[in-house]
């Protein structure tokens, strides 16, 4: 066998740079077509006075017409590619074509109201506070407590936060635009990569099939999405860059692997700053690879070594060196690029206790104590996710894409494995959460499953002249007949949406709006009696959504689950607990300024006869539901006196305390 010496440095330095300059100049133009559609798109849908969804079948149906749009340009892309015309203007067609499809698919359902998916309600509370914090100031600061960094991961956050302080909008009414035009840049930029790692029709297909799944089964929760639509084309990406068998006995000239290794690691720092938990299984994934690949190495150099009857001893193990410093470097890398979100919060706990309170791995609902299994699902879905498992199976020994898909696989079923392995010792790791990840990953597998599949078919009937043109259709009926479904799917995330009271008391549906009616009297009541900046003043309040519209601070946090564990949130509840219980206003102001935390500047109550109440949360793992609601009462008489100036606004009252 002849051996091939080592590409000089210098050659694979040019590469390399050739390689990261045309990636990076097609990712940069790609989302600028995809900002400009989700704009044009954004601002043509809030022209007209749409009906609610939630009352109307109007927006469904122009929903449907723009899906239609968005698969007819993508399939024109496919052609102009496979015919090999015009390439100028496949690429840009297909960027048109699959940021469209995100556009209508989000925006046309929620064209009549300015909230995204699930409104302010439930978890989208809390985004929505992170979001109108980092609207605020661009200085990374807990969306609730005051005085501390964020664990939560700012990285969507904060570019949202600027996005939309230039575009001089509030968080919350910035919340929907942001969202849909960040999966819409996600959607291009996973085009785009793909695109450098399979043929370039295979990329449209394949990065259609993900993202639909994606914006069905992950949208609500935009800043996790934005990372499942990138995850498929990142592990394939990260295979190459650990694993390269051929790398000794090819004479092109190539970057050895080392463009992959950086943007793997730039993946990963990306996904850390963005949500942790897809970030770990990522990481779970590549971990994996790098073992694999190590293996791999040491049995093909021990086999080699007794093909060829070496006589000297050999060191198989030295094999396994150059996929292990490979992962050692993206993680060096991904560690880089995470430092710049999480370096503050570390820093902290170095002078911070840690409370024991943090239990954000404190859910267990019934989808996390199984095994997910999409394949065996009778729908269009579970037939693609069967048809990806049967590929995935097949192609294990001899496609690159199909190890690293499976290995994507294999790591989030040993995750869920693990997840329901740790209640034993009163915890989880969310597996719940990987339902998402998962059903992109088959779908992927699924979309080269299926072409792979229709063309040994092709093969096995002696190429019959229309059957290209059968199989083609079949896919195209398929996917309209699941992107079109995609708003039911989304049904309840959509109606509430609708049902909310935004920041300006409008409902989407027109309905009577919320207490939240009452919130610009509060803030301007606040402005008032406190002399101080929102960003300097600490709200105690259970209406805690309150903040998701105005950056005030608050005292405590909706639930502890979301809470940061250097606030300690069990102890500030057992001091709210303590001080409804004194007896005079003298006592309370005491107990306020002896807070060993930052005292509240305000207290935004609900009244409840002679009391003022606050209905709190507690965690009550491993129940489900893991929340517990119990309600403070505090007599009106502990705030009788010049300390405090008391206003009823509403069915609210509220409290400021004189400095």
């Amino acid at each position: 066998m002849r051996v091939i010496g080592p590409v000089p440095t210098g050659r694979r330095g040019a590469v390399l740079g050739r390689h990261l300059a045309s990636g990076l100049g097609e990712a940069l133009l790609a989302t600028l077509v995809a900002i400009v559609v989700a704009a044009v798109g954004l601002v043509a849908f809030s022209l007209v006075d749409w009906p609610a969804f939630n009352s109307s079948h109007v927006t469904l149906a122009l929903t449907t017409v723009g899906q239609v749009v968005a698969a007819a340009l993508l399939v024109a892309s496919i052609v102009l590619i496979r015919m090999r015309r015009w390439p100028w203007l496949a690429k840009p067609l297909s960027w048109v074509g699959i940021s469209t499809f995100v556009t209508v698919t989000l925006g046309m359902p929620l064209a009549a109201t300015k909230l995204y998916l699930f409104g302010i309600s439930v978890d989208q509370e809390f985004r929505t506070e992170y979001l109108t914090r980092l609207t605020d100031s661009p200085a990374l600061r807990d969306m609730t407590y005051i005085d501390l960094p964020p664990m939560y991961p700012a990285g969507w956050f904060w570019v949202g936060g600027r996005v939309a302080n230039v575009l001089g909008m509030d968080g919350w009414e910035a919340y929907k635009p942001y969202a849909i035009g960040s999966l819409a840049v996600a959607a291009v930029l996973a085009l785009v990569l793909w695109s450098k790692l399979i043929r370039a029709d295979w990329a449209v297909a394949v990065t259609a099939a993900t993202t639909a799944v994606t914006l069905a089964y992950a949208a609500p929760e935009a800043y996790s999405a934005v990372i499942v639509v990138l995850l498929a084309p990142a592990l394939v990406l990260a295979w190459g860059a650990i694993h390269r068998p051929a790398e000794a006995t090819t004479t092109a000239a190539t970057a050895g692997g080392w463009g992959a290794v950086l943007g793997t690691g730039l993946f990963l720092g990306l996904g850390a700053t963005f949500y942790t938990l897809y970030f770990l299984v990522a990481a779970f994934a590549v971990f994996l690879m790098g073992l694999t690949a190590a293996a791999i190495a040491v049995y093909t150099f021990r086999s080699e070594a007794r093909r060829t009857k070496a006589t000297e001893p050999v060191r198989a193990w030295r094999a396994a060196v150059p996929p292990l410093l490979r992962m050692v470097v993206i993680a060096m890398i991904a560690g880089l690029v995470a430092a710049t979100v999480w370096l503050p919060y570390l820093l902290k706990t170095l002078t911070t206790k840690t409370a024991g309170s943090g239990t954000a791995l404190h859910y267990l609902p019934e989808s996390g104590a199984e095994l997910p299994l999409p394949m065996v699902d009778f729908s269009l879905l579970g037939a693609l996710c069967l048809i990806g498992t049967l590929w995935l199976i097949v192609r294990a020994a001899s496609s690159r894409r199909a190890q690293a898909l499976g290995l994507g696989v294999v790591a989030i079923y040993l995750w869920t494995l693990l997840s329901m392995l740790a209640t034993a010792a009163g915890t989880t790791l969310l597996s719940f959460r990987l339902e998402a990840p998962l059903l992109v990953l088959l779908s992927a597998a699924g979309a080269f499953g299926f072409v792979e599949g229709a063309r040994a078919a092709y093969q096995a009937f002696n190429e019959p002249a229309r059957f290209r043109v059968a199989a083609a259709a079949v896919a195209l009926l398929g996917a309209l007949a699941f992107v079109r479904d995609i708003p039911h799917v989304l049904e309840p995330e959509i109606t509430t949406a609708y049902t909310d009271t935004d920041g300006d008391g409008v409902r989407g549906d027109r309905g009577k709006e919320s207490a939240i009616w009452h919130y610009r009297d509060i803030d301007a009541a606040l402005l008032a009696q406190t002399g101080r900046p929102r960003d300097d003043t600490v709200v105690l309040t259970a209406d805690t959504s309150f903040l998701s519209y105005y950056p005030y601070f608050g005292f405590q946090a909706l639930t502890s689950h979301y809470a940061n564990p250097l606030a300690d949130f069990a102890g500030r509840a057992a001091a709210i607990k303590t001080w409804s219980e004194l007896d005079s206003p003298a006592e309370l102001r005491a107990a306020i300024d002896a807070t060993p935390w930052r005292g509240p500047d305000a207290f935004l109550f609900r009244r409840s006869g002679e009391n003022y109440t606050l209905r709190l949360a507690a965690d009550v793992y491993p129940n489900d539901p893991n929340v517990k609601r119990y309600t403070v009462a505090f007599p009106a008489r502990l705030f009788a006196d010049p300390a405090f100036t008391v206003t009823d606004i509403g069915p609210f009252t509220l409290v400021t305390v004189r400095r």
